[in-house]
């Protein structure tokens, strides 16, 4: 029998949901099994996987010992040494300028240069995560950008704030505005497009449709013009809703792609631009809570990249 304390970050989850992560080797079924068996109890009670966790709480796991073996330390972050363009940082929150080419997550292609590694890598020198004496949370993304886009990104230090992050962002409380690089003269200068999305999934793809159409979903962007050259706009775009590739999309359907998007974008005007990635960065990031909360202390507040190192950007 094991017995484990549940500590600040497990609090608030679901049972399983922690379990999942704390037993990494045990199937799911398998956890299912223990619970209805009686032979994982909370505070000394039987349980139902759909219980919500409390700093305090006690588990007592009466389960094979093959399942708690040597636990994975999720180490391949100590490979690395971190390089992050911190816009923002506090006890809670992390603002990262995410330069293009870099990957959020780990994929079959690449392991460890990856955002979340060197944010782990950061505080693991800073001395604020410790994956050993973490039972089921690590530092983790609240939102994510596309390789070849750049922009914020948000990580929270802790469970608490990754909830309320990502609540935030969900009711558009946290608003993301983006900067672009367009083919053509965009008219009229500023205006709300409106239209319908439907994403491909085996073509990693989005197509656009003016009307509603069945499995499309509505999809709402705002743009306004800051400059311009002889053959290109600059636009500031706000996103009133969050679909995939929504910008880029949106943009080639009304006749102004992407500079430099090899997916929607023109071959002809991209050899022109010769831009390695897509024109297209989150570069601000403002706070606009609706109620008091622990980030009560940025409500009201913006943060931004530095412009300067948008190496396409115009004013």
């Amino acid at each position: 029998m094991k017995r484990v304390t549940v500590n600040e970050n497990d609090s608030g989850q679901r049972l399983d949901k922690f379990l999942t992560k704390f037993l990494k080797t045990c199937p799911q079924s398998m956890i299912y099994k223990y619970l209805r068996k009686k032979r994982i109890k909370l505070n000394g009670k039987k349980c139902e996987g759909s219980a919500r966790l409390s700093a305090g709480d006690v588990l007592e796991l009466y389960i094979n010992d093959e399942f708690f073996g040597e636990r994975d330390a999720e180490d391949s972050f100590l490979k690395i040494k971190p390089d992050l363009d911190i816009v923002y940082e506090d006890e809670n929150i992390l603002l990262i300028d995410k330069k293009p080419g870099m990957i959020v997550h780990e994929d079959d292609r690449e392991k460890f240069n990856t955002l979340i590694s060197h944010i782990k890598a950061y505080l693991y020198t800073k001395g604020e995560y410790d994956p050993g004496s973490e039972q089921s949370f690590a530092p983790a993304l609240c939102n994510r950008i596309d390789r070849n886009t750049g922009g914020i990104v948000i990580a929270a230090k802790n469970a608490a704030t990754l909830r309320l992050v990502n609540e935030k962002i969900k009711c558009r409380e946290i608003k993301k505005h983006y900067l672009c690089m367009v083919q053509g003269h965009v008219t009229p200068r500023e205006a709300t497009l409106t239209s319908y999305l439907q994403k491909n999934e085996m073509q990693n793809r989005v197509y656009i449709s003016d009307t509603p159409r069945p499995g499309y979903k509505k999809c709402v962007t705002k743009y306004r013009t800051i400059g311009k050259t002889s053959d290109a706009t600059f636009l500031e775009i706000d996103l009133i809703t969050g679909r995939t590739h929504q910008i880029r999309a949106q943009m080639a359907h009304i006749g102004h792609p992407l500079a430099g998007d090899g997916k929607y974008g023109t071959n002809e005007f991209n050899k022109k631009v010769g831009l390695k990635y897509q024109a297209l960065y989150s570069y601000r990031t403002e706070f606009a809570f609706s109620d008091d909360n622990m980030l009560s202390y940025l409500n009201g507040k913006s943060f931004e990249v530095d412009k300067t190192h948008i190496t396409w950007y115009r004013q």
